[in-house]
């Protein structure tokens, strides 16, 4: 993987219009470490790679906690930067949790949007990348989350799941797709965020990275029923199957 342009945190997290798009394959930013002096740090590589023949990605956010976190969960409501992050593609509010909870000992957000391996939208984007993060041995469970861009409200995720203890080894887990329950599925661009048509279809861009108190919804976080084709979405192009995701987990040497 090659080093990517100097970027300040909020500059890589900015993932309005085309922004997201526009990000080049690099290396991840590091947020949120933290050490109690518990064994000293340990380190994690996280290869975040993106299953769908046609759902962008944003750049995933991962990282390494003790049980008592929960960034999401399948049948209640979904918190503010969940919300934010599947409506309009921006994690800052994400950023903010990490760096405010002292339950979240490391994360890391990858700084390119990762697209489906066939690249329909000829961007040049990658669809897997390697995060790398580090925390003390009281963070025993790891968290993923990214947009699923051609989407109203829907996220690809994993939830409290267990790290890796020993060094080399490693984990295999799959990711699928939920809706957040915050947006009525309208499948129309002017609904969605800019890159949903550019990452996959090319084009000039359209679409939004505000919400929309028109089509809101009072829901809870479910599995994503797919793309159903009562807008501009093809599901030729957009629909997927489960997995959406995929991640392996490996604790390497400090």
């Amino acid at each position: 993987m090659t080093d990517g342009p100097t970027l300040t945190r909020r500059r890589a997290l900015a993932l309005g219009g085309g922004t997201l798009g526009a990000l080049a394959l690099g290396s991840s930013t590091v947020l949120g470490q933290r050490d109690d002096g518990r064994d000293g740090n340990r380190t994690y590589r996280v290869t975040v790679a993106n299953l769908t023949r046609g759902q962008p990605f944003t750049p995933p956010a991962v990282a390494a906690h003790r049980s008592s976190v929960e960034v999401f969960a399948v049948g209640e409501e979904a918190n503010r930067p969940t919300r934010q992050l599947a409506e309009n593609g921006n994690l800052d509010p994400l950023v903010d949790l990490i760096d405010d909870t002292n339950a979240i000992r490391g994360a890391a957000v990858g700084e390119s949007p990762l697209v489906p391996e066939a690249d329909p939208g000829d961007t040049g984007l990658p669809y897997y990348t390697e995060l790398e993060l580090s925390a003390d041995s009281s963070a025993e469970y790891l968290t993923f989350v990214s947009m699923l861009v051609a989407t109203n409200d829907g996220i690809v995720g994993l939830d409290t799941v267990p790290l890796p203890d020993r060094v080399n080894e490693s984990r295999t887990y799959y990711a699928n797709g939920y809706d957040v329950g915050t947006e009525e599925n309208t499948e129309l661009f002017e609904d969605l965020v800019p890159p949903a048509k550019t990452l996959i279809i090319g084009g000039e861009s359209e679409g939004t990275t505000r919400s929309d108190s028109d089509i809101s919804e009072d829901g809870v976080i479910r599995p994503h029923p797919g793309i159903d084709g009562v807008g501009n979405l093809p599901p030729s192009v957009y629909d997927w199957r489960e997995p959406a995701g995929y991640l392996q987990v490996e604790r390497v040497e400090s």
